[in-house]
């Protein structure tokens, strides 16, 4: 484990049962709120870019933290997939799964372009629900998922596997608990 790698991971916090009882919440908010560790997290994140990339996808809400930085250091655009009702225009929408209920996102029908090579960027890999979801809206548009690279993924919950079930390219974890 590098050092950017630790300083992650002392920097988010769990917080038991929440959003409802059995669930242990990763907290990112102490991470965003230190200018080093937040600046770290960004560093390697985007240091997980496999070659060039055209637009990095990031969901909403935490993953546009991430993400939009992200863009910025590998001059690639962002696109946000987002909940229903939050974009105007065109959508296209992909229901899923979540740990604890479900959830639908949305992608403008001309975010992206075919061939267009795109990174997701995530908070936290968990079942893969939304990943899997964000993927099937990329493949939906014929943009090519080059990467999938989150900050951190819960390996207990195996959502890698699931990943790969839904052909949603390769991943990568900053740090893996």
């Amino acid at each position: 484990m590098n050092a950017n790698q630790q300083l992650i991971l002392d920097l988010i916090r769990d917080v038991p049962d929440w959003p409802k009882p059995g669930v242990v919440f990763k907290d990112i908010t102490p991470l965003l709120a230190d200018p080093r560790g937040f600046a770290a997290a960004v560093d390697e994140l985007v240091a997980l870019a496999p070659g060039p990339i055209d637009i990095v996808v990031g969901m909403e809400a935490r993953g546009f933290i991430f993400a939009a930085p992200v863009a910025l250091k590998l001059g690639a655009g962002f696109v946000p997939v987002r909940k229903p009702g939050k974009l105007p225009g065109k959508v296209h929408e992909q229901s899923f799964a979540l740990e604890y209920g479900h959830e639908t996102l949305t992608i403008h029908t001309d975010a992206l372009w075919p061939g267009a090579r795109v990174m997701v960027i995530d908070d936290v890999l968990a079942t893969g629900g939304t990943v899997g979801a964000t993927a099937a809206l990329i493949k939906g548009q014929g943009a090519e998922l080059v990467h999938v690279a989150v900050l951190m993924e819960l390996g207990f919950l195996e959502g890698r596997g699931r990943l790969v079930e839904l052909g949603a390219g390769t991943l990568s974890a900053v740090v893996t608990v």
